[in-house]
Formats: structure tokens, C-alpha cells, sequence
């Protein structure tokens, strides 16, 4: 079940990958700062991609609003080819055991071509500095997936 706009975002302990860089990070140590958690389905796949560049396009209108982390079930070595690849200036998260998308209720069943499989569901939650959710965008397209994080963000 998806945590609700003015409810405390889930907090979580987990691996964080910042360019050749891994660190253990927690919403927790957070507080104070606005965070957005992108979840997107998976490392170097072609709508993950589109969303990523867009971020990082426009992270100069991004960076000095929000603590901004991409989220998937990807392994730390995977994470560090994306990073690496597509030049992204902002960290991701290697949620391998999934207790992060499934706090945040974006581990879901999906189904293509009639077949039927878990993932994760894009989707974006904006946390205040309180730790409380400003904002979500559900199922969000890659292609308009910034633009609408800008408009939350202000």
C-alpha cells in the first residue's frame, strides 16, 4: 500500500551508489532536506534511460531543491555502469532485498504482452524536511517525468 501525501515517508537504510562511490544511506540521517526518491524499473532499459537523461538535463533547475536519489531493485555494480554511462550528477540506490519499493507500495504486478510479472511502478515521492510526503507522481511518464517533479519541487 502507497504511503499517502502528508503521511511520514517510510524510512530505510540502504546502499547508495554515487559514481564509483558506495556509502550506506538512511532517510533518517536526511531530515532537514528535501528528498525525492525516483523508482524506476531498471538500469539501462530504454524509458529508465529517457527519464534519467531528462534529470540530468535539467538538474541545474533540480539540484538546489531537493536531495534527489533514483531507486530500483538494480545491484551496486549495475548502478555504477548507469552512473557512469549516462553521466548522471545524482546517486542511486540498490534496493536488491526490494524493502524499499515495497514500503512505498511501487512493487506491484504488471503485466505485458498478456504476461504477468512483479516490478516496480515509476513513480516519485517528494519528502519534506519534516519526513513528511509533499508529493507523489504515480506511474509517471519518462517523457513529461521532470517537468511534473518541477512543478512539485516549485
Amino acid at each position: 500500500m502507497k504511503p499517502k501525501v502528508g503521511e511520514m515517508a517510510p524510512d530505510f537504510t540502504a546502499t547508495v551508489v554515487d559514481g564509483e562511490t558506495e556509502s550506506e544511506i538512511s532517510l533518517e540521517r536526511l531530515r532537514g532536506e528535501v528528498v525525492v526518491l525516483v523508482f524506476y524499473p531498471k538500469d539501462n532499459t530504454p524509458g529508465c534511460t529517457i527519464q534519467a537523461c531528462s534529470l540530468r538535463e535539467n538538474w541545474d533547475d533540480i539540484k538546489d531543491k531537493a536531495r534527489v536519489f533514483g531507486v530500483s531493485g538494480d545491484s551496486v555494480t549495475s548502478h555504477k555502469k548507469f552512473i557512469s554511462k549516462k553521466r548522471l550528477p545524482y546517486p542511486l540506490i540498490a534496493d536488491v532485498d526490494k524493502k524499499i519499493v515495497e514500503a512505498y507500495g511501487v512493487w506491484v504486478q504488471k503485466s505485458m504482452m498478456g504476461k504477468k510479472f512483479m516490478g516496480i511502478e515509476r513513480s516519485t515521492f517528494v519528502i519534506g524536511e519534516d519526513g513528511r510526503l509533499k508529493g507523489i507522481l504515480e506511474k509517471a511518464s519518462p517523457l513529461s517525468h521532470t517537468e511534473k517533479l518541477l512543478e512539485l519541487l516549485g
